[in-house]
């Protein structure tokens, strides 16, 4: 290489990275924002996150949907989910694409779909907000080897319910971004107290207890908060 070349070279690479350092400064001019970014007077996108319970999803697709978002939601602290309830109703459909001579396909597409609630968690729970996604996957078909199409098949819903929990997190991120948290009424009446048989008692006549929490559920039965036994 000549030194000419050699000198545009590397004018060319000290350009592009001034571009790249002055890109974000370019677009918090344009009204771009990060959207877990910290801004004064603004909601913390990130700490309300970490206050959502997952509400239990059936079938191992759905639980692997609820660990995406809790892992997601959770981010870089641990999760204290108890101001708001998540509910998501996934959905799956499969269907055969490359159709051969003998009616065998050479690949499969996946469509995973989800339509989630956001509500508070209290004695009347109020519909903060609701969305749908969309994600889309796939595998080659192997028949004649029917454990790595089974791993296949596997691997593909779990990137499905990965992606999907990643853009639920996203949306319910966006939507708390303008929104202040909701202001709930104080409860006035007395809270039931329930027996909790998985710890020891503390004496003969005495067992351990935990209050029900703001939706009428103990929290040992959804898994929301430590067993709390102090009162």
């Amino acid at each position: 290489m000549t030194p000419t070349r050699s000198f545009f070279s590397l004018c060319k690479a000290a350009l592009a990275a001034t571009a790249l350092a002055g890109a974000p400064l370019l677009l918090s001019g344009c009204g771009f924002k990060p959207l877990y970014g910290e801004d004064k007077g603004q909601v913390e996108v990130s700490d309300e996150l970490k206050d959502i319970y997952v509400a239990n999803i059936p079938e191992r697709f759905g639980q692997q949907i609820r660990l995406a978002l809790q892992a997601q939601m959770s981010s870089d602290g641990p999760e204290d989910p108890h101001k708001y309830k998540l509910i998501v109703q996934p959905g799956v459909n499969a269907e055969a694409l490359d159709i051969h001579g003998d009616n065998t396909s050479g690949r499969t597409r996946i469509i995973g779909t989800a339509h989630w609630q956001l509500l508070t968690i209290d004695q009347n729970p109020q519909l903060l907000a609701q969305g749908d996604t969309q994600v889309m996957d796939g595998f080659s078909s192997t028949f004649e080897q029917y454990f790595a199409q089974t791993l296949n098949m596997e691997s593909a819903m779990g990137r499905i319910a990965e992606a999907l929990g990643n853009q639920v997190t996203q949306q319910v991120a966006i939507w708390f971004k303008p929104h202040p948290p909701p202001q709930l009424p104080p409860t006035e009446r007395p809270r039931a107290v329930y027996p909790t048989p998985n710890l020891i008692p503390d004496s003969e006549k005495g067992a351990p207890m935990e209050q029900e929490g703001a939706d009428a559920i103990p929290n040992m039965a959804t898994g929301r908060a430590p067993i709390d036994t102090s009162f």
